[in-house]
C-alpha cells in the first residue's frame, strides 16, 4: 500500500550530502521532496504543513555523528514524525475490561466491510482472548446481510471450537429491537462480547446517523468502531470525521489495506479525527485481520522493514509441525516434490512473495528490481497444478520425468513442456543446493561463505553472482 511513498522517501534520504551538521538548505529540500511524496499519497494537506513543520525543526542545525550520514539522521527525524503522525508508538487495545457482555458497535457506509470486519474481530476475540462472543446483525436493509453474518459466524465457530455464535433471526423487527434482544441474549447465555453490526448507507445521512444514535443510546457500547475503505483515500478520513462529530467513536478499522490505495488515509485519520486506527484488514480470509502498529507502518514506509511484524504473522499461520518435518528431509537430502508442495502451502499462508519481501529491512530496492519477474505466489500455484498432474512415484522421483511424462504432465495440468522442464529445473537446484547443505552442515556453510565449495557456490547454482537468473 505505502510504495509508492517508501520509493520517493528512500531517494530523498539518499540525495543528502554528507557533512558533519544539518544546513537549512540541505533540510529545506529534503522536506520539499518529502512534501510532494506525502501530497502524491494523498496525504491531507494540514497534515503535510505540520509534519514538514514539525521535521524542519528538529533537524535544522542537528549534529549528525560521525558514523551517520545526514541522510540517515533526517530519516530517524521522520521517522519519530511519522509515529506520531501514525497515533504514536504501540497499538490501542480494545476495551475488554466493562463488564459481561461486553458491547461492541460496528459502525460505516455500506461496503466498507463491516460485515466481514465483525467476524475477522469475533475470530480473533474468541481465538487469541478465549471470549465467547455473540454477533448480532441490525442491517435490515439488506436481503442477505443477516445470512452473511450468520454464515460467518459458523465458519468463525469452527475454527473457535464453538466459542462464536450468531443472533436468531426474527423477521420483521427493527435494529433497536435486535440490539436489546442481542444483549439479553449476551446476559442470559454467558457472552463475553456481543458485536453488533449495524446496517450502512452508499453517502452519510441523517436516516443513517439517526439509526446508529438509537443503537448507541439503547446499548451505551464499550467500542464504537468504525470501518473505512482504505481505498477510497481522503473520503475515508472525511467520514471518520463525520461519524466521529455525529455519533462518538473509538476507533478505527482500515480495510483493504493490501490494496493500491496510496496511504494517505491512514496517515491523516489520527490527526484529522482524533480517532485511532486499531485494526487493519488485509483480504476477505476471517483470519486477515491486525493490530495496527504505527512504529511498524513507519518502518515499513522508510524501507526499515518490519520483522516483528513478520515474525508474529509466521508464528500464528505457520505450521510448526509439518515445517520441522520437511527441514528435516531437506537436512538428510531426500527432499522431493511433495515436500516442495508443502513448502509452498507455507508460503502462501503468509501473503505474496512481495508483501514478504516489504517487510524485510532494506528489501523496497530488491523488490523494485524484481517486479515483473513472476515473484508472487501465482508462480508457486501454478507449480502446484503441474505436480497434481503427477502420479506419487514421479513426485517422489522426479529424475523418472522423461518425454512422454512431460507431454502427459503438461496436457494434464493445461500447461506446457518448458514449463514444466523450467519447474523440474528449479527443482532440481533446490535438491542439489540441500543436499551441498547436508555435507557442508552449519559450520563448513559458515566457513566457506565466500571460498570454493563454500555458500559463495551455491549461490552461483541458484542465480547468485555469475550464476543463471532463476526468475527467466
Amino acid at each position: 500500500m505505502f510504495d509508492q511513498l517508501s520509493g520517493r522517501m528512500s531517494k530523498v534520504f539518499e540525495g543528502l550530502s554528507r557533512g558533519g551538521k544539518l544546513s537549512e538548505s540541505d533540510v529545506s529540500e529534503a522536506m520539499r521532496e518529502v512534501r510532494l511524496a506525502m501530497l502524491e499519497a494523498d496525504v491531507a494537506l494540514p497534515v503535510v504543513r505540520s509534519f514538514v513543520k514539525n521535521v524542519k525543526e528538529r533537524a535544522v542545525g542537528g549534529e549528525v555523528l560521525d558514523d551517520v550520514s545526514p541522510g540517515q539522521a533526517v530519516a530517524k527525524i521522520v521517522n519519530d514524525a511519522l509515529i506520531e503522525a501514525l497515533g504514536g508508538a504501540g497499538v490501542v487495545p480494545l476495551n475488554l475490561s466493562a463488564p459481561a457482555p461486553i458491547p461492541f458497535l460496528m459502525v460505516g457506509l455500506q461496503g466498507a466491510g463491516k460485515t466481514t470486519t465483525s467476524g475477522k474481530l469475533a475470530l480473533r476475540l474468541a481465538g487469541r482472548d478465549r471470549k465467547k462472543v455473540l454477533l448480532a446483525s441490525l442491517d435490515v436493509q439488506r436481503p442477505a446481510a443477516q445470512l452473511q453474518l450468520q454464515q460467518l459466524a459458523e465458519q468463525v465457530g469452527q475454527q473457535t471450537e464453538g466459542r462464536v455464535t450468531s443472533l436468531a433471526i426474527v423477521d420483521g423487527q427493527q435494529p433497536v429491537e435486535i440490539a436489546r434482544r442481542a444483549m439479553e441474549t449476551g446476559r442470559r447465555e454467558g457472552y463475553d462480547v456481543v458485536v453488533l453490526d449495524t446496517a450502512g448507507r452508499l453517502a452519510i445521512d441523517e436516516a443513517l446517523m439517526d439509526e446508529v444514535r438509537q443503537v448507541r443510546d439503547a446499548t451505551s457500547p464499550a467500542e464504537t468502531l468504525l470501518v473505512v475503505d482504505a481505498m477510497t483515500g481522503q473520503d475515508a478520513v472525511n467520514t471518520a470525521q463525520a461519524f466521529k462529530d455525529q455519533i462518538g467513536i473509538t476507533g478505527v478499522v482500515m480495510s483493504r489495506m493490501d490494496g493500491d490505495a496510496r496511504g494517505g488515509a491512514a496517515l491523516s485519520m489520527k490527526a484529522v479525527t482524533g480517532a485511532p486506527i486499531k485494526f487493519t484488514g488485509s483480504g476477505e480470509k476471517v483470519s486477515a485481520l491486525e493490530e495496527f502498529h504505527p512504529e511498524r507502518v513507519a518502518g515499513r514506509i522508510l524501507g526499515l522493514g518490519d520483522v516483528a511484524g513478520l515474525v508474529e504473522k509466521a508464528s500464528e499461520q505457520l505450521d510448526q509441525e509439518e515445517g520441522e518435518r520437511v527441514a528435516k528431509k531437506m537436512l538428510a537430502g531426500k527432499f522431493d516434490l511433495n515436500d516442495y508442495v508443502s513448502q509452498i502451502n507455507q508460503i502462501n499462508r503468509l501473503g505474496s512473495i512481495s508483501g514478504i519481501l516489504g517487510m524485510l529491512p532494506g528489501m523496497g530496492k530488491l523488490k523494485d528490481k524484481l517486479e515483473g519477474k513472476n515473484l508472487d505466489s501465482k508462480i508457486f500455484d501454478r507449480h502446484k497444478v503441474i505436480i497434481s498432474s503427477m502420479t506419487e512415484q514421479e513426485r517422489r522421483t522426479p529424475g523418472i520425468i522423461k518425454a512422454s511424462r512431460k507431454k502427459r504432465i503438461a496436457a494434464g495440468s493445461g500447461t506446457s513442456v518448458p514449463e514444466v522442464n523450467r519447474l523440474l529445473k528449479q527443482f532440481d537446484e533446490m535438491s542439489t543446493m540441500m543436499k551441498r547443505i547436508s555435507k557442508m552442515g552449519l559450520s563448513g556453510m559458515m566457513r566457506g561463505m565466500g571460498g570454493a565449495g563454500g555458500l559463495g557456490d551455491m549461490f552461483k547454482g541458484m542465480g547468485g553472482p555469475g550464476g543463471p537468473n532463476p526468475f527467466g
